[in-house]
């Protein structure tokens, strides 16, 4: 035998033994006789392996139990159970002839050989019942993963166990890190069940990758409250913006104040969201529709005016000319009548300088551009964020949220409006270089995801159903460009079916296992057996006596751990300290200079 397979064996065999396989068994499902020795300890969640031949070749199988049942068939048979009724316990029977018998879901299989030592394989064959089950332990999972311990990530533990879970999260471009493309993740959960948490423990791990660069869409500003210097969240103090910088990746916070809008087509969305022909007397929506595409118009064709300018006074006063022209006027009402006449009268008899304070400045300032103060266009933003020269490609974060908006013109529409401009910007960018021959190499945080891509939507909402349609079509294009998405929801029901249908990764939380969200999830993850049953075993973060007592329960799909190949569900409690966050990454805080605005 090879030293490194002596070595995994010696390793296994100082391990606690749990059982031994039992019957009936398959290699999809594996029934283990639990020893006397282990009847007391807690099983259900362990991570257990059990060693056996195939092919002429020592392989090594691991998964979680999933299940343990009781048996007793003494205690089933009915005249035993009348005598139980009378003294409540037989001696000769309760107890002494109990048998456990647990569940075992294979997630993967390592065959000894290899470059590396061990290599993936298959359970093609199902060992010999009394084949020992052995308990997995963090050394068993260093030693069998040895060759890839560079790339390998920690978000927590075996579900209700000691072992760190091994995960990881390859970047999105060729190499041996690189996945060769980009894929999607989604992170689901309840309000409390630590998603944004495990969110940002995920950007950090892509953060770990030079040429990575990370987008973070924000439409309420908890991520770019902890990108500032010595910033954190009260709940889970990790220092987020210490960290990225920390790899030497720069990092920017681009709020609303500081986000500077470039296309004249959503200036005049954005006025026809405002006050500004309603206070002119113009009060159906396709008319004020039509007075926005002909004002617009008029002012692209007049000289000095740009988005840049409209704050200006001056500038605002040529609109104003323009507002009282019969040529604009007719093009809004083709005949003359009593809308048109009031709308006459309204223009004559307002006060400009009110309406210029009240409700165009509001407007304007969403387009002025101050690179003294650290104003950014869209485009420039995202040229400065994909720049594939740099060694180390920044990350971005785009706060959009109602609190950074004081002085602007800002609700729910606006801020749709803004974020299809971001996203659109992303997504064109990331086809213009796949042409080119080039990956993208990117990867876009959507927070609150089930309010930006909805199932359903007011069929009048157009702003709404623009930022939906664009984060459909990213989900089912951008993967070959190397652009990669992670979804953050509180629901799966609610989110759009077609977003769901291209994630390849999922982590869910706690609060899925009811109704139609625990209708989602059994669709989801194809199956209505013992992987669902230890999903809604779950227990609400929040029902802890104290926080330092919170476990924070993930069930995950996908390619996501060396040890999920098979495709089963992996089970995992997230880190509950940022300290044990850090040690178990080896993640140190720089002192680089806070660069967010």
């Amino acid at each position: 035998m090879t030293a490194p397979h002596k070595n995994l064996d010696q390793i296994v065999d100082a391990t606690e033994r749990l059982g031994v396989v039992g019957s009936p068994s398959s290699t999809a499902q594996l029934s283990m006789d639990v020893l006397g020795s282990a009847v007391s300890r807690k099983l259900v969640g362990e991570l257990a392996l059990f060693r056996f031949a195939q092919d002429g070749t020592s392989h090594y199988a691991l998964g979680q139990i999933t299940e343990v049942q009781l048996r007793n068939v003494w205690h089933e048979d009915p005249t035993m159970r009348s005598l139980i009724r009378q003294r409540g316990r037989v001696d000769a029977v309760s107890e002494r002839q109990d048998t456990h018998l647990g569940q075992m879901v294979i997630s993967a299989v390592f065959r000894q050989g290899g470059l590396a030592g061990y290599e993936p394989s298959i359970l093609g064959t199902v060992p010999a019942t009394g084949t020992p089950i052995h308990l997995v332990s963090d050394d068993v999972l260093d030693e069998l993963l040895r060759p890839y311990h560079d790339q390998l990530f920690y978000l927590g533990h075996v579900y209700g166990s000691k072992p760190k879970l091994p995960l990881w999260f390859k970047h999105f471009d060729r190499g041996p890190d690189g996945a060769g493309e980009a894929y999607h993740l989604g992170i689901f959960g309840k309000t409390g069940s630590g998603k944004s948490a495990l969110a940002k423990m995920i950007l950090l791990a892509y953060a770990r990758y030079p040429k990575m660069a990370l987008l973070v869409v924000d439409p309420q500003g908890e991520f770019s409250r902890d990108m500032k210097t010595g910033t954190t969240n009260a709940e889970f103090p990790l220092p987020v913006g210490d960290l990225i910088r920390a790899r030497g990746k720069d990092l920017f916070v681009l709020t609303v104040r500081n986000l500077v809008l470039d296309r004249w087509g959503l200036f005049r969305q954005i006025l026809a969201e405002s006050r500004f022909f309603r206070e002119l007397q113009i009060m159906t929506q396709d008319k004020v529709d039509l007075a926005c595409d002909q004002l617009t118009e008029a002012m692209r064709k007049t000289t000095g005016i740009t988005l840049a300018t409209l704050h200006d006074k001056s500038v605002f006063k040529k609109t104003w000319n323009l507002l009282k022209q019969d040529k604009l006027r007719n093009k809004i009402y083709a005949r003359e009548g009593a809308a048109a006449e009031r709308f006459k009268d309204a223009v004559d008899e307002a006060n400009p300088d009110e309406l210029y304070h009240d409700i165009w400045l509001p407007v304007a300032r969403l387009f002025k551009e101050d690179h003294a103060g650290g104003r950014r266009k869209v485009e420039d933003a995202l040229k400065w964020l994909l720049d594939n020269s740099k060694a180390n490609r920044p990350v971005l974060v785009v706060d959009v949220s109602k609190e950074q908006a004081q002085g602007l013109l800002w609700n729910d529409t606006i801020q749709a409006l803004v974020i299809k401009r971001l996203l659109e910007g992303i997504t064109l960018t990331a086809e213009t270089l796949y042409k080119e021959g080039q990956s993208l190499n990117a990867l876009v945080v959507i927070d609150e995801a089930h309010r930006l891509a909805p199932r359903e939507l007011p069929s009048e909402d157009d702003a709404a159903r623009g930022v939906r349609s664009v984060l459909i079509d990213a989900a089912r294009t951008t993967r070959k460009y190397g652009l990669g998405w992670l979804f953050i929801s509180q629901t799966l029901s609610s989110l759009h079916p077609e977003i769901l249908q291209q994630l390849r990764i999922f982590f869910f939380g706690f609060g899925l296992a009811l109704g139609q969200e625990f209708q989602s999830l059994r669709q989801l993850v194809g199956s209505s057996g013992t992987a669902l049953d230890l999903y809604q075993l779950f227990r609400d973060p929040h029902s802890a006596f104290d926080t330092k007592s919170r476990q924070y329960s993930f069930m995950t799909i996908g390619p996501v751990s060396p040890l999920s190949f098979s495709g089963t569900p992996l089970f995992l409690n997230a880190f509950n300290t940022v300290d044990a966050f850090l040690a178990s990454n080896k993640l140190k805080t720089g002192s680089t200079q806070d660069q967010s605005q």
